[in-house]
């Protein structure tokens, strides 16, 4: 499914990404680096990783998931992945909070909070690649669904890349 194909291929650059937002964050709590740079993880976490990635995930994915497969709203897979963009969206407000004040304090609180992030989104990212994406597929297919609908990048979204 072309939905599909396209989360997992944004995982990647996702992943890659986190990946910097660490190296970034361990810049910051040794006082190098700029603090501006930590606009643009955020944009990119907030733009691209939430309002664009998740929000497919949210509200084409699971939609489908509990409308043509039957898979519960209320347990198991879907509020639990569900539960970890909030969780992550509320690590994403805790950064910005501290992410342009350069006292040791907010750098250090800065370093981690973005390991926390990172650590909690590559979890996630493991979780649907290994386990929901093998099997919504098969999943979707055996009740009638071979395609899902997907949605281009608003120019914030690309903006933030």
């Amino acid at each position: 499914m072309r939905l599909i194909d396209e989360l997992r291929a944004e995982h990647d650059l996702i992943e890659r990404v986190a990946g910097s937002l660490r190296t970034f964050a361990r810049q910051r709590g040794r006082g190098e680096g700029s603090p501006q740079d930590g606009s643009r993880f955020l944009a990119f976490f907030r733009l691209y990783a939430g309002q664009f990635h998740h929000a497919r995930e949210e509200d084409t994915l699971f939609v489908a998931l509990q409308r043509d497969a039957e898979l519960p709203g209320d347990r198991g897979p879907i509020p639990a992945l569900l539960e970890d963009h909030h969780r992550m969206a509320g690590l994403l407000d805790r950064m910005e909070a501290v992410a342009a004040d350069s006292s040791a304090e907010a750098r250090a609180s800065l370093e981690a909070i973005a390991l926390e992030y990172s650590q909690q989104l590559w979890q996630h990212i493991d979780a649907e690649n290994s386990v929901l994406f093998p099997e919504c597929e098969p999943r979707l297919r055996r009740n009638g669904v071979t395609e899902l609908a997907s949605r281009p990048m608003t120019p914030d979204e690309c903006e933030a890349l």
